[in-house]
């Protein structure tokens, strides 16, 4: 089944984006420097195709680290000089760095504010070029011009020197790059005259705390088109000239030439998580016959029909560029970590092999990956709506984590355990998946992973996250306690882990209920509950408890990381997607009506989120954080709540004003776009669908509001086309007034998903002011 949904989707994908080229090429909607202020450092990758292993940028900081672990490092918008281009950018997985140079010999990067104190160089923007699949830059001290594009696992370099007898390229191969932690071993060498590889050895901060006895390993093998006059290598230690190989930290080696002026130098770097053997196979595989030019052309048709898989029209560019750069992200995202030839990292240092389908094809690909946090609010919904095979594939993943692990890992380094968050909602995804028919799995096994995610905590590994799921399961909800108390007892977090443990249970609920597994069901529905016992009726607001039934004490409701992870009791008190009814009967339908509404209106002046303070944490104590996942579904709940245009007012407003087209304010300021989750929202939302539950209804529902464009042609996942068109749109028309089906009235602010995915024409009708009559009579069902 998954070939013919591939096969169906590549037709669609060509014929949509031909269609599209003819009007103008979709690559111009794309702006990668948009957000790169503060930003993480898988974030901006141009020189990659979608979800490659591949994936090649400048780092203005790279070498520097973070303190923590997952703090903004790697290319920043405000930094005038790049130290090297790197290979592997993922969730706590980077390296390899090349780096061309002239002059004086220098096997260091040197000080960000002080270029000359190393290889790095300056570099203006105005002579700086991002597409998707290609990168472009003059290193200013050094007049030599750098080019990267990329196929799944293999980069491609082109460094266009001076005329100079000192020209070099450095391979800065031992030491950290961004997320990558501690170097623990490396090497790299030439193997003959103009073929090198090596490795690296790496310990990231989030392996060292919640798997640690994993570690990362990162191979390469490449070529170079000009045979060096010399080579030389360096390690921690020192320099050592006419050596081939450099061992250890800070290995490295560089090779000299002369070059004549305009002279290009190509490289070809083939990468693997597995072995120096399969970097190379993958480079065969891919490279033996591209050139530069032809691998750059191929990088940019990739794009150029996955993101002709939503064509928007509008008179507004900034819009487009919203929207085509936040769907870049979102397909950017994930990374491949699997080989062409089937082989996979485990975590005991082995390498698994992907199974075969009946055509002799590997069945999925096999990825490395940030948290599923908040995924489930975007991400998952658009896979699931033009990009079924890689919702595919990320289950195929986290099944292939249970197998090995006997847990399922919410963020994942090689099949390490990787995420902090602590709540892990994979089974909640791995459960919308299903709800929306990717099954191409075993699902007896997901189900009985999803089962035992949210009602076992024995031999619980820490990285796993859920590590209070006993004490949940025992009180009904997660008991707060100290940050030095064990887990086993309750959390710190107590209150944000009750209310996603609550979620998640709803959603292996639904399945268990069109499983058949009626026992099952009973009980992880009534854990669906949780977040009644935490409900303060005097306050009305989600309030910590402790284990002996008491709220604690000095409660400061916007107060953050006291009981909520990443926010407070104001953003979490909405968190009961699962069941929006309930907690608006708890609240009263008016008091939740004009307290969500002044949330709203009072965060407008704060951009949604932190206001114009660069960090990613800016907006936890605030209202309202649009910044971070825990508060992406609250504007679309006053559709249950019988007031859908606050609904459509404030999905449009937040497109208009907390997305921007500049590199400072892109994702807000400096806020913390998680591998295309913010990217996937505004692309979805911008459409005007959406689901606060992530698809995990026994029969899914899709939510209705505002849509930014005036025409949407999307090829759906399942082979049919979708036409959305909003009528008398414009900036002040943002209200629905009508909507049509397939010609027929909608009088529901809301549809089931497998009516939208028939295909056909939504039509929206817009105006300036609320039609208050429409979509109020029949909600969107609360509890299925």
């Amino acid at each position: 089944m998954k070939t013919v949904i591939r096969s169906a989707f590549a037709i669609a994908a060509l014929s949509l984006s031909t269609i599209n080229l003819q009007a103008q090429d979709i690559l111009n909607y794309v702006d990668p420097n948009i957000g790169t202020a503060h930003s993480r450092w898988f974030f901006y990758t141009p020189a990659a195709v979608p979800y490659g292993m591949a994936k090649l940028a400048p780092s203005t900081n790279g070498h520097y680290g973070n303190p923590s672990g997952w703090e903004a490092v790697g290319y920043d918008t405000r930094h005038n000089s790049i130290e090297g281009f790197v290979h592997f950018h993922e969730w706590q997985v980077g390296g390899v760095s090349i780096m061309p140079a002239t002059g004086e010999l220098k096997v260091n990067p040197g000080e960000l504010e002080k270029p000359g104190s190393g290889y790095r160089s300056h570099f203006d923007r105005k002579n700086q070029v991002a597409q998707p699949g290609y990168y472009k830059v003059l290193l200013d001290d050094y007049n030599i011009t750098a080019e990267l594009t990329a196929t799944k696992h293999v980069g491609f370099h082109r460094y266009t020197f001076p005329k100079n007898d000192r020209s070099r390229i450095i391979f800065d191969i031992g030491n950290t790059q961004g997320e990558s932690g501690a170097v623990r071993d490396a090497g790299v060498k030439m193997t003959d005259a103009t073929h090198f590889e090596g490795y690296v050895v790496t310990y990231p901060k989030y392996v060292k705390k919640y798997d640690p006895d994993g570690e990362v390993r990162m191979y390469f093998y490449g070529e170079v088109s000009k045979v060096p006059l010399s080579v030389g290598s360096f390690n921690a230690e020192g320099i050592q000239e006419n050596s081939k190989e450099g061992k250890g930290k800070g290995a490295g080696i560089f090779l000299n030439y002369k070059t004549q002026a305009n002279e290009a130098i190509e490289l070809k770097v083939g990468l693997s998580y597995t072995s120096i053997v399969n970097a190379k196979n993958n480079l065969i595989a891919e490279a033996s016959r591209l050139t530069f030019d032809k691998a750059k052309q191929q990088a940019q048709a990739t794009w150029r029909a996955e993101l002709g898989k939503m064509v928007v029209q509008t008179t507004n560019r900034d819009d487009k560029v919203k929207f085509y750069t936040g769907l870049f992200h979102a397909l950017l995202g994930r990374g491949i970590a699997s080989d062409v030839n089937g082989s996979f990292p485990r975590h005991d240092g082995t390498a698994g092999r992907l199974p075969k389908d009946k055509q002799g094809r590997f069945s999925y690909n096999f990825y490395n990956t940030d948290a599923i946090w908040g995924a489930y609010w975007n991400l998952t919904q658009l896979w699931a709506l033009s990009y079924p095979s890689h919702y595919n594939d990320y289950v195929h993943t986290e099944l292939e984590i249970y197998k090995e692990r006997g847990w399922f890992g919410d963020g994942i380094a090689n099949s390490n355990f990787v995420s902090g968050v602590g709540t892990n909602m994979v089974g909640l995804a791995i459960a919308g998946a299903y709800q929306v028919g990717i099954r191409d799995y075993d699902v007896n096994l997901a189900y009985k992973a999803i089962r035992a995610n949210e009602l076992s905590g024995k031999d619980r590994k820490e990285g796993s996250g859920k590590m209070d799921v006993e004490a949940f399961l025992k009180y009904g909800y997660s008991p707060y306690v100290d940050k030095d108390s064990p887990d086993s007892v309750g959390a710190h977090f107590s209150a944000s882990h009750t209310l996603e443990y609550s979620f998640s249970a709803f959603a292996a609920a639904q399945m268990a209920k069109k499983l058949g597994k009626t026992d099952d069901y009973n009980l992880l529905i009534k854990n669906s509950n949780g977040w009644r016992y935490l409900y303060d009726k005097d306050q009305k607001l989600i309030h910590p408890k402790r284990a002996d039934g008491t709220f604690i004490g000095k409660f400061d409701p916007t107060e953050a990381w006291r009981g909520f992870q990443e926010g407070n009791a104001i953003q979490y008190t909405f968190f009961v997607p699962q069941n929006p009814k309930g907690l608006i009967d708890a609240m009263g339908k008016d008091e939740f009506n004009t307290r969500l509404n002044d949330i709203f209106a009072t965060s407008e002046k704060d951009g949604f989120s932190g206001g114009k303070t660069i960090n990613a944490f800016a907006g936890i104590k605030s209202l309202y954080n649009h910044g971070n996942q825990p508060c992406l579904h609250e504007s679309w709940l006053f559709n249950f709540s019988g007031k859908p245009w606050y609904t459509q007012k404030w999905t449009r407003a937040i497109c208009n004003e907390f997305y921007g087209v500049e590199p400072i304010h892109g994702y807000g300021y400096g806020q913390d776009e998680d591998q295309g989750q913010l990217g996937s929202w505004y692309v979805m939302a911008s459409l005007g669908l959406f689901d606060v539950k992530g698809f995990s209804d026994l029969r899914p529902i899709v939510e209705l509001s505002s849509p930014v464009f005036a025409n949407a042609n999307i090829a759906l996942g399942n082979g049919k086309k979708l036409i959305i068109q909003a009528l008398n749109n414009s900036k002040s028309n943002v209200y629905i007034q009508s909507v049509t089906f397939n010609g027929k009235p909608l009088n529901n602010c809301w549809l089931y998903r497998d009516e939208l995915m028939k295909g056909g024409k939504l039509v929206f009708k817009m105006g300036s002011k609320p039609n208050e009559a429409w979509g109020v009579k029949v909600p969107p069902p609360s509890v299925q």
